[in-house]
């Protein structure tokens, strides 16, 4: 392993701090950044086998905690840091997944002296933030959208939901795993209708000029196969559909198997067929 360290920290949005894994063989054939999507982490659930699967095929692999997924550097599982949870936003994801790509490729280039392309998979919101950063970054070479969203604007509230919202400047979504009530300030929705151009993934999928994926489970309840329908259509590109396979493709937290779920090894076999692709999908 020429590259192989866990936790390092970096400083993300609004210069709060971080962690990011990094691991790259001695041959690797690219290096793959993970996206986490709403709620997650870089450890949660299966995402570890999932590193190593890409790891065995020989490809370097980061992972990494949004700036405010309501983790800390001191405990970067769960979510005990709430605050920082309800000032997220789409834009500081963005910017996280930025620097993670530079820093990424930094590392490629100057501590391995190697030149290999930069692949990004992001699930569920995290594939969503992926399309919108990949369209920018000309760093990124090949782009996967694992259940990934299609909208962001459909996500917020409307009416007297809304009107609520801003008069209390808080909502609160149950996590009914940690037994939590996770905010969302209102500054979430005005970061939203300050950067909504920039943060529509139709227009971003539609200008994608890489090599881009979108694989989704038809049995999705969190984000309905459609979207991924969609997403592959603006993007002119194929959709892989699991067929049977839920939001996180059989996936949980906590995950206390040595082995893949079957609907999420499947997918990663799509994935690296894709990966090993040359030319337009």
């Amino acid at each position: 392993m020429r590259i192989d360290f866990k936790n390092k920290v970096y400083e993300g949005s609004n210069k709060r701090q971080s962690l990011f894994d990094c691991r790259i063989p001695e041959k690797a054939n690219a290096v793959i950044i993970f996206v986490h999507g709403y709620k997650g982490y870089k450890d949660w659930g299966a995402w570890n086998l999932v590193e190593n699967y890409f790891l065995k095929a020989d490809f370097g692999f980061v992972k990494f905690n949004m700036s405010h997924n309501g983790g800390t550097v001191e405990q970067p599982i769960d979510f005990p840091d709430l605050e920082a949870f309800g000032k997220n936003t789409y834009t500081y994801e963005i910017n996280d997944l930025n620097r993670i790509i530079d820093e990424t490729n930094r590392i490629i280039r100057q501590e391995c002296e190697m030149d290999i392309p930069i692949y990004v998979i992001g699930h569920s919101r995290g594939g969503g933030v992926a399309i919108l950063t990949a369209a920018q970054n000309k760093n990124v070479s090949k782009l996967i959208s694992l259940a990934g969203i299609s909208n962001i604007a459909n996500r917020f509230p409307n009416g007297d939901e809304l009107t609520e919202w801003q008069y209390s400047g808080v909502m609160y979504v149950n996590n009914s795993r940690t037994n939590q009530a996770m905010p969302h300030f209102y500054s979430f929705y005005e970061d939203f209708k300050n950067n909504e151009d920039a943060l529509n993934i139709e227009t971003a999928a539609t200008n994608l000029n890489l090599h881009f994926l979108q694989i989704h489970g038809d049995m999705d309840l969190a984000v309905s196969v459609s979207e991924g329908q969609r997403v592959a259509e603006w993007a002119e590109t194929r959709l892989c559909v699991v067929k049977g396979a839920g939001h996180t493709f059989s996936a949980a937290q906590p995950w206390l198997h040595d082995k893949l779920p079957e609907d999420l090894e499947f997918a990663l076999a799509k994935a690296l067929e894709f990966f090993h692709e040359k030319g337009n999908v």
